[in-house]
């Protein structure tokens, strides 16, 4: 019995800091828009990320020799 007078205290603070963080989120405009994220996730970035650096095509050096001289 006496657990309870240490977790009803914890389970009402939790619930506050809960209710205040999700009011806090609303007034800073977080859940103003929903339809637009779940349609970003479709279209094509504008540039596409170069996975061997930032190496230009006409450099015939392979992409191992090239980081070494940065």
């Amino acid at each position: 019995m006496s657990v309870i007078y240490l977790l009803l205290p914890v389970a009402l603070l939790l619930a506050t800091a809960a209710v205040i963080a999700f009011v806090r989120a609303v007034r800073a405009g977080q859940f103003d828009d929903l339809e637009t994220p779940r349609w970003r996730v479709l279209t094509d970035d504008e540039t596409p990320a170069d996975p061997a650096g930032s190496r230009s095509c006409d450099d015939p050096r392979p992409a191992s020799r090239h980081r070494e001289e940065r």
